[in-house]
Protein backbone atom coordinates (compact mmCIF):
# COMPACT_ATOMS: atom_id res chain seq x y z
CA UNK A 1 0.00 0.00 0.00
CA UNK A 2 1.12 3.32 -0.11
CA UNK A 3 1.53 5.83 2.83
CA UNK A 4 3.15 9.38 3.01
CA UNK A 5 6.40 9.22 4.94
CA UNK A 6 7.35 12.16 6.85
CA UNK A 7 11.13 13.62 7.42
CA UNK A 8 9.99 17.79 7.82
CA UNK A 9 7.67 19.72 6.64
CA UNK A 10 8.96 20.15 2.99
CA UNK A 11 9.88 16.64 2.70
CA UNK A 12 7.23 14.38 2.73
CA UNK A 13 7.23 11.34 0.42
CA UNK A 14 4.41 8.61 -0.86
CA UNK A 15 6.64 5.43 -0.40
CA UNK A 16 5.32 1.93 -0.45
CA UNK A 17 4.91 -0.47 2.49
CA UNK A 18 2.92 -3.56 3.63
CA UNK A 19 -0.47 -3.91 4.25
CA UNK A 20 -0.86 -4.20 7.77
CA UNK A 21 -1.96 -8.09 8.86
CA UNK A 22 -5.04 -7.74 11.86
CA UNK A 23 -4.98 -9.71 15.02
CA UNK A 24 -8.19 -11.82 16.13
CA UNK A 25 -9.70 -8.17 18.52
CA UNK A 26 -8.49 -5.58 15.63
CA UNK A 27 -9.75 -4.51 11.92
CA UNK A 28 -8.35 -3.40 9.28
CA UNK A 29 -9.35 0.51 8.15
CA UNK A 30 -9.66 1.96 4.44
CA UNK A 31 -8.93 5.32 5.30
CA UNK A 32 -11.39 8.09 3.17
CA UNK A 33 -9.88 11.24 4.66
CA UNK A 34 -7.55 12.23 6.49
CA UNK A 35 -6.86 16.00 7.67
CA UNK A 36 -4.12 17.49 8.13
CA UNK A 37 -3.66 18.88 11.52
CA UNK A 38 -1.48 21.71 12.84
CA UNK A 39 0.58 19.55 15.32
CA UNK A 40 1.70 17.54 12.47
CA UNK A 41 3.35 20.66 11.43
CA UNK A 42 5.20 21.44 14.20
CA UNK A 43 8.64 20.23 13.64
CA UNK A 44 10.02 20.77 17.62
CA UNK A 45 7.79 17.92 18.10
CA UNK A 46 7.90 15.85 14.80
CA UNK A 47 11.38 15.83 13.98
CA UNK A 48 12.52 13.73 16.80
CA UNK A 49 10.08 10.96 15.70
CA UNK A 50 10.83 11.20 12.12
CA UNK A 51 10.74 9.47 9.78
CA UNK A 52 7.33 8.10 10.38
CA UNK A 53 3.46 8.49 9.13
CA UNK A 54 1.33 10.91 10.51
CA UNK A 55 -1.87 11.79 10.23
CA UNK A 56 -4.49 11.25 13.33
CA UNK A 57 -7.70 12.53 12.37
CA UNK A 58 -9.59 9.78 10.23
CA UNK A 59 -12.26 8.43 9.17
CA UNK A 60 -12.78 5.08 6.34
CA UNK A 61 -14.54 2.16 5.92
CA UNK A 62 -13.79 -1.48 7.96
CA UNK A 63 -12.54 -4.03 5.36
CA UNK A 64 -11.19 -6.62 7.29
CA UNK A 65 -12.88 -7.49 11.03
CA UNK A 66 -10.91 -9.64 13.65
CA UNK A 67 -12.74 -13.08 14.49
CA UNK A 68 -13.22 -11.84 17.66
CA UNK A 69 -14.39 -8.53 17.22
CA UNK A 70 -18.16 -8.12 17.90
CA UNK A 71 -18.55 -4.14 18.29
CA UNK A 72 -17.94 -3.69 14.14
CA UNK A 73 -18.43 -5.15 10.72
CA UNK A 74 -16.60 -5.25 7.55
CA UNK A 75 -18.39 -2.21 5.38
CA UNK A 76 -18.78 0.08 8.56
CA UNK A 77 -17.88 3.57 8.09
CA UNK A 78 -16.27 4.54 11.31
CA UNK A 79 -13.90 7.24 12.70
CA UNK A 80 -10.92 6.36 15.31
CA UNK A 81 -9.39 7.94 17.53
CA UNK A 82 -5.39 7.18 17.71
CA UNK A 83 -4.92 7.86 21.35
CA UNK A 84 -7.33 6.34 24.20
CA UNK A 85 -7.61 6.01 27.99
CA UNK A 86 -7.22 2.76 29.95
CA UNK A 87 -10.11 4.36 31.87
CA UNK A 88 -9.32 2.87 35.18
CA UNK A 89 -5.85 4.93 36.58
CA UNK A 90 -6.62 7.14 38.92
CA UNK A 91 -6.19 10.17 36.26
CA UNK A 92 -9.34 8.87 34.50
CA UNK A 93 -11.16 8.41 37.34
CA UNK A 94 -11.25 11.70 38.54
CA UNK A 95 -12.28 12.72 34.97
CA UNK A 96 -8.52 13.62 33.83
CA UNK A 97 -8.27 11.52 30.51
CA UNK A 98 -5.57 13.58 28.72
CA UNK A 99 -3.02 13.08 31.08
CA UNK A 100 -3.66 8.69 31.13
CA UNK A 101 -0.32 7.15 30.42
CA UNK A 102 -2.36 4.53 28.49
CA UNK A 103 -3.62 8.10 26.26
CA UNK A 104 -0.35 9.22 25.79
CA UNK A 105 1.05 5.90 24.11
CA UNK A 106 -1.51 4.33 22.20
CA UNK A 107 -1.72 5.14 18.21
CA UNK A 108 -2.64 2.84 15.18
CA UNK A 109 -0.63 1.76 12.51
CA UNK A 110 1.18 2.87 10.36
CA UNK A 111 -0.76 6.33 10.57
CA UNK A 112 -3.73 8.20 8.75
CA UNK A 113 -1.90 9.21 5.94
CA UNK A 114 -1.86 5.74 4.35
CA UNK A 115 -4.21 3.75 2.59
CA UNK A 116 -5.02 1.31 4.79
CA UNK A 117 -4.24 1.35 8.85
CA UNK A 118 -4.04 -1.40 11.44
CA UNK A 119 -6.77 -0.61 14.85
CA UNK A 120 -5.41 -2.36 17.80
CA UNK A 121 -7.45 -3.71 20.13
CA UNK A 122 -7.72 -0.56 22.47
CA UNK A 123 -8.56 1.38 19.56
CA UNK A 124 -11.82 -0.86 19.03
CA UNK A 125 -12.62 -0.84 21.99
CA UNK A 126 -13.33 2.40 23.55
CA UNK A 127 -11.58 4.80 20.54
CA UNK A 128 -14.08 3.57 17.58
CA UNK A 129 -17.32 5.00 16.93
CA UNK A 130 -19.85 5.21 14.00
CA UNK A 131 -20.34 7.40 11.66
CA UNK A 132 -23.91 8.76 11.62
CA UNK A 133 -25.63 8.89 8.14
CA UNK A 134 -25.78 12.81 8.21
CA UNK A 135 -21.88 12.78 8.53
CA UNK A 136 -19.81 12.65 5.60
CA UNK A 137 -16.11 11.21 5.54
CA UNK A 138 -15.04 14.69 5.03
CA UNK A 139 -16.76 16.03 8.21
CA UNK A 140 -15.87 13.35 10.28
CA UNK A 141 -12.03 14.41 10.17
CA UNK A 142 -13.32 16.91 12.27
CA UNK A 143 -14.72 14.82 15.47
CA UNK A 144 -11.10 14.79 16.96
CA UNK A 145 -9.78 18.88 16.71
CA UNK A 146 -13.69 19.78 17.54
CA UNK A 147 -13.71 17.11 20.56
CA UNK A 148 -10.38 19.00 21.72
CA UNK A 149 -12.13 21.99 21.01
CA UNK A 150 -15.62 20.84 23.14
CA UNK A 151 -13.32 19.54 26.01
CA UNK A 152 -11.21 22.96 26.30
CA UNK A 153 -14.53 25.24 26.41
CA UNK A 154 -16.19 22.50 28.72
CA UNK A 155 -12.93 22.90 31.18
CA UNK A 156 -13.18 26.58 31.03
CA UNK A 157 -16.59 26.85 31.64
CA UNK A 158 -18.03 28.68 28.92
CA UNK A 159 -21.54 29.82 29.51
CA UNK A 160 -24.05 31.77 26.99
CA UNK A 161 -23.35 35.55 27.23
CA UNK A 162 -20.04 35.93 27.97
CA UNK A 163 -17.76 37.45 25.95
CA UNK A 164 -14.84 35.40 24.37
CA UNK A 165 -11.41 36.76 22.52
CA UNK A 166 -9.93 33.90 20.78
CA UNK A 167 -6.09 34.25 19.62
CA UNK A 168 -5.61 32.62 16.58
CA UNK A 169 -7.65 31.78 13.81
CA UNK A 170 -6.25 28.65 12.55
CA UNK A 171 -8.39 25.90 12.33
CA UNK A 172 -8.33 25.55 16.34
CA UNK A 173 -9.53 29.14 16.82
CA UNK A 174 -11.73 28.49 14.01
CA UNK A 175 -13.75 25.63 15.44
CA UNK A 176 -13.81 27.65 18.82
CA UNK A 177 -15.40 30.31 17.23
CA UNK A 178 -17.60 28.21 16.02
CA UNK A 179 -18.79 25.93 19.09
CA UNK A 180 -18.59 29.63 21.05
CA UNK A 181 -21.29 30.82 19.16
CA UNK A 182 -23.49 27.77 18.81
CA UNK A 183 -23.04 28.40 23.21
CA UNK A 184 -24.58 31.55 22.28
CA UNK A 185 -21.23 33.80 23.87
CA UNK A 186 -22.84 37.35 23.63
CA UNK A 187 -19.66 38.71 21.81
CA UNK A 188 -16.70 37.25 20.08
CA UNK A 189 -13.57 38.65 18.71
CA UNK A 190 -10.39 36.75 16.89
CA UNK A 191 -7.35 37.84 15.78
CA UNK A 192 -4.59 36.74 13.59
CA UNK A 193 -1.47 37.68 11.52
CA UNK A 194 -3.08 36.24 8.19
CA UNK A 195 -6.01 38.70 6.54
CA UNK A 196 -7.26 35.43 4.61
CA UNK A 197 -7.73 33.58 8.45
CA UNK A 198 -8.87 36.50 9.54
CA UNK A 199 -11.41 37.53 6.41
CA UNK A 200 -12.48 33.80 7.10
CA UNK A 201 -13.43 34.36 10.94
CA UNK A 202 -15.58 37.17 9.83
CA UNK A 203 -17.67 35.47 7.22
CA UNK A 204 -17.86 32.79 10.00
CA UNK A 205 -19.69 35.33 12.69
CA UNK A 206 -16.52 36.79 14.35
CA UNK A 207 -18.31 39.98 15.87
CA UNK A 208 -15.00 41.78 14.93
CA UNK A 209 -11.16 40.37 13.84
CA UNK A 210 -7.99 42.21 14.48
CA UNK A 211 -4.74 41.95 12.51
CA UNK A 212 -2.17 40.54 14.95
CA UNK A 213 0.43 42.40 13.88
CA UNK A 214 -1.16 45.49 15.31
CA UNK A 215 -1.48 46.63 18.47
CA UNK A 216 -3.60 43.70 19.44
CA UNK A 217 -4.68 45.34 23.14
CA UNK A 218 -4.86 49.25 21.87
CA UNK A 219 -7.18 47.84 19.19
CA UNK A 220 -9.06 45.88 21.54
CA UNK A 221 -9.63 48.86 24.11
CA UNK A 222 -10.83 51.21 20.76
CA UNK A 223 -13.58 49.12 19.86
CA UNK A 224 -14.83 47.24 23.04
CA UNK A 225 -14.43 50.36 25.08
CA UNK A 226 -12.80 49.02 27.47
CA UNK A 227 -14.52 45.90 28.37
CA UNK A 228 -12.23 42.79 28.87
CA UNK A 229 -13.79 39.30 27.89
CA UNK A 230 -14.67 36.38 30.14
CA UNK A 231 -12.55 33.49 28.45
CA UNK A 232 -9.56 34.28 26.37
CA UNK A 233 -8.45 31.51 24.31
CA UNK A 234 -4.93 30.73 23.08
CA UNK A 235 -4.89 29.42 19.58
CA UNK A 236 -1.56 29.60 18.59
CA UNK A 237 2.60 29.73 19.69
CA UNK A 238 3.10 32.94 19.56
CA UNK A 239 4.88 34.11 22.58
CA UNK A 240 3.05 37.64 21.86
CA UNK A 241 -0.26 36.31 22.24
CA UNK A 242 0.03 34.56 25.63
CA UNK A 243 1.26 37.60 27.01
CA UNK A 244 -1.70 39.63 25.33
CA UNK A 245 -4.21 37.18 26.62
CA UNK A 246 -3.04 38.74 30.07
CA UNK A 247 -3.78 41.66 29.73
CA UNK A 248 -7.54 41.00 28.29
CA UNK A 249 -9.32 38.68 31.00
CA UNK A 250 -11.93 40.37 32.72
CA UNK A 251 -11.75 40.18 36.58
CA UNK A 252 -13.70 36.74 37.57
CA UNK A 253 -12.51 35.23 33.98
CA UNK A 254 -10.09 32.53 32.50
CA UNK A 255 -7.52 32.40 30.23
CA UNK A 256 -7.77 29.00 28.28
CA UNK A 257 -4.12 28.18 26.76
CA UNK A 258 -5.31 25.39 24.06
CA UNK A 259 -2.04 25.79 21.81
CA UNK A 260 1.61 25.22 23.60
CA UNK A 261 5.05 27.04 22.93
CA UNK A 262 7.78 26.20 22.08
CA UNK A 263 9.62 23.80 24.70
CA UNK A 264 11.50 25.63 27.25
CA UNK A 265 8.89 29.18 26.83
CA UNK A 266 8.23 30.72 29.92
CA UNK A 267 5.50 32.79 30.82
CA UNK A 268 5.40 36.04 33.89
CA UNK A 269 2.20 35.73 35.43
CA UNK A 270 0.93 38.93 37.18
CA UNK A 271 0.43 36.44 40.38
CA UNK A 272 -0.94 39.43 42.76
CA UNK A 273 -3.12 40.57 40.61
CA UNK A 274 -4.83 37.35 39.40
CA UNK A 275 -5.21 35.89 43.26
CA UNK A 276 -6.96 39.51 43.54
CA UNK A 277 -9.32 39.69 40.97
CA UNK A 278 -9.96 35.62 40.92
CA UNK A 279 -8.48 35.00 37.02
CA UNK A 280 -8.38 31.23 36.43
CA UNK A 281 -5.21 29.98 33.79
CA UNK A 282 -5.60 26.70 32.81
CA UNK A 283 -4.32 24.34 29.84
CA UNK A 284 -6.59 21.84 27.72
CA UNK A 285 -4.81 18.97 25.52
CA UNK A 286 -6.56 16.73 23.88
CA UNK A 287 -9.77 15.01 24.44
CA UNK A 288 -11.47 11.89 26.09
CA UNK A 289 -13.85 9.24 24.24
CA UNK A 290 -16.84 11.04 25.54
CA UNK A 291 -15.86 14.46 24.36
CA UNK A 292 -15.92 12.23 20.80
CA UNK A 293 -19.04 11.56 21.21
CA UNK A 294 -20.29 15.25 21.87
CA UNK A 295 -18.27 15.98 18.89
CA UNK A 296 -20.17 13.91 16.50
CA UNK A 297 -23.41 15.04 17.41
CA UNK A 298 -22.20 18.94 16.79
CA UNK A 299 -21.40 17.84 13.82
CA UNK A 300 -24.50 16.08 12.95
CA UNK A 301 -27.28 17.81 14.44
CA UNK A 302 -24.88 20.87 12.21
CA UNK A 303 -24.72 23.13 15.66
CA UNK A 304 -21.31 23.23 13.85
CA UNK A 305 -21.16 23.23 10.53
CA UNK A 306 -17.27 21.99 9.80
CA UNK A 307 -17.85 21.99 6.35
CA UNK A 308 -17.52 25.24 5.81
CA UNK A 309 -13.73 25.18 6.95
CA UNK A 310 -12.71 22.94 4.13
CA UNK A 311 -10.38 24.54 1.48
CA UNK A 312 -8.48 21.39 -0.10
CA UNK A 313 -9.01 18.16 -1.09
CA UNK A 314 -5.82 16.32 -2.27
CA UNK A 315 -5.25 12.69 -3.47
CA UNK A 316 -2.08 10.99 -1.29
CA UNK A 317 0.28 11.90 -4.39
CA UNK A 318 -0.30 15.90 -3.70
CA UNK A 319 0.22 15.48 0.41
CA UNK A 320 3.59 17.41 0.30
CA UNK A 321 1.96 20.67 -1.50
CA UNK A 322 -0.96 19.90 1.58
CA UNK A 323 1.84 20.14 4.18
CA UNK A 324 3.53 23.23 2.90
CA UNK A 325 -0.05 24.55 2.80
CA UNK A 326 -0.64 24.11 6.76
CA UNK A 327 3.25 24.95 7.73
CA UNK A 328 3.61 28.16 5.58
CA UNK A 329 -0.44 29.62 6.70
CA UNK A 330 -0.58 29.88 3.28
CA UNK A 331 -4.53 31.06 1.80
CA UNK A 332 -6.09 27.42 3.40
CA UNK A 333 -8.20 26.27 6.73
CA UNK A 334 -8.56 22.49 6.44
CA UNK A 335 -6.95 20.70 4.12
CA UNK A 336 -7.55 16.51 4.08
CA UNK A 337 -5.78 14.31 1.91
CA UNK A 338 -7.88 11.76 0.38
CA UNK A 339 -5.41 8.10 -0.26
CA UNK A 340 -7.76 6.91 -2.21
CA UNK A 341 -8.63 9.62 -4.66
CA UNK A 342 -6.74 10.09 -7.63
Amino acid sequence: MKVAMYYNNHDVRVQEMPKPKIGPKEFLLKIIASGICGSDVMEWYRLKKAPLVLGHEVTGQIVEVGKEVKKFKKGDRVFVSHHVPCNTCRYCLNGEHTVCETLHTTNFYPGGFAEYIRIPEINVDRGTFLLPEEVSFLEGTFIEPLACVARGQRLAGLRSGQRVLILGSGISGLLHLLLAKARKAEKIITTDISDYRLKSAQTLGADAVIQAKEDVVAVLNRINKGDLFDLVIICTSAISAFKQALQCVDRGGTVLYFAPTEPGVNLSIPVNDFWRNGIKIMPSYGNSPQDAVVAIELIRSKAVRVSKLITHKLPLSEIASGFSLVANSQDSLKVIIEPHAH
